[in-house]
């Protein structure tokens, strides 16, 4: 493996330093990229994914880190409920269940045929339009008198048509019946976007927040606390730009929660039956709101810094895999 990391690590310098073999090689360079991401075995992909981002390979049958683990997990923890809680529609349901529907954002409409959308489906206040299937896929609608229709239907149908597993292999996303939802947008005590807090829990445990403010703006701050609201020492932080900067910390958020205990009450109660899943709330001021479920923390492909924290957090996850 550590040959195998060399010859990669000298083929990069080779193509920085000689970019025209870069350009010829180009084809071959394509036809591996697409045997990775819609061929190879899970196993491998997720492989070769982890060693390209953390410089190293390891063992499936013996993962010490958290970043590691989450790798097995990807593999090996598959079950109808992770399908159920990454389907943002179906894990209304589930958290309904567990901790009642009072912290659920208001629900405005569910649209199983994305061809059927109209303005009419939208309310006279702001809200956001997400895709219940994968990741990432939102718009916010501040006023519907702004927006055409046709645009927002060929983004929907977009969004529709993609399965998210084939890009990112986590298996939870393959089966989940594409629809789009639309929610009231919500705003903290100043009408602004809230805040993001997500709790990272370990067998039904939270070990520490993450905080993220400002996400998908220029300012976007992200800060870690232990359960007790102590700033945490390390940092998860995924890369923000094309120069590899990785997002910035701050000290906008000491302050802390009036509802921290029930936050964590209620986020341990919805983690009780994994190993590891990251609960998101979003911060309204004196309440909090559900955002999802993340099983896999930007996939696992992301180090914490220093690496004594992904050792430290991955001796904590307990489980059982047949490899």
């Amino acid at each position: 493996m550590n040959s195998l990391l060399k010859f990669k690590s000298k083929t990069r310098l080779l193509f920085e330093r000689y970019p025209v073999i870069k350009n010829i090689l180009l084809p071959v360079k394509l036809i591996v990229n697409f045997y990775f991401q819609f061929i190879a075995s899970d196993k491998l992909y997720y492989r070769e994914n982890f060693s390209n981002t953390m410089g190293y390979y390891f063992d499936f049958d013996n993962p010490k880190t958290l970043n590691e683990k989450i790798q097995v997990l990807k593999l090996y923890d598959r079950t109808d409920l992770h399908t159920q809680c990454a389907d943002k529609i179906e894990v209304r349901k589930y958290v309904s269940s567990i901790i009642g529907h009072d912290k659920l954002v208001p629900l405005i409409n569910v649209l199983d045929d994305v061809n059927k959308f109209n303005m009419n489906l939208l309310p006279e206040f702001p809200v956001i339009i997400k895709a219940s299937h994968d990741s990432g896929s939102t718009l916010i609608i501040l006023d519907k008198k702004l927006h055409k229709t046709e645009i927002i239907k060929s983004k929907l149908i977009s969004w529709v048509n993609r399965n998210y597993y084939s890009y990112s292999r986590e298996w939870q996303y393959k089966n989940i019946q594409p629809r789009i939802l639309i929610e009231k947008l919500l705003n903290n005590l100043d009408g602004k976007i809230p805040a993001d807090i997500k709790a990272h829990c370990i067998n039904g445990k939270v070990e520490f927040f993450q905080i993220d403010i400002g996400r998908g703006t220029e300012n976007h701050f992200r800060d870690f606390y232990f359960s007790n609201w102590e700033k945490a020492p390390f940092s998860w932080n995924g890369v923000k730009d094309e120069n590899g900067k990785r997002l910035p910390t701050s000290n906008n958020y000491t302050n802390k929660p009036s509802y921290l205990e029930d936050l964590i009450k209620c986020s341990e109660k919805l983690s009780k039956p994994f190993a590891y899943v990251r609960v998101d709330w979003y911060d309204c001021g004196e309440k909090f709101y559900f955002g999802e479920l993340t099983f896999h923390h930007d996939s696992g492909f992301v180090p914490i810094l220093p690496k004594k924290w992904d050792l430290h957090f991955g001796n904590k996850v307990k489980f059982n895999h047949e490899s």
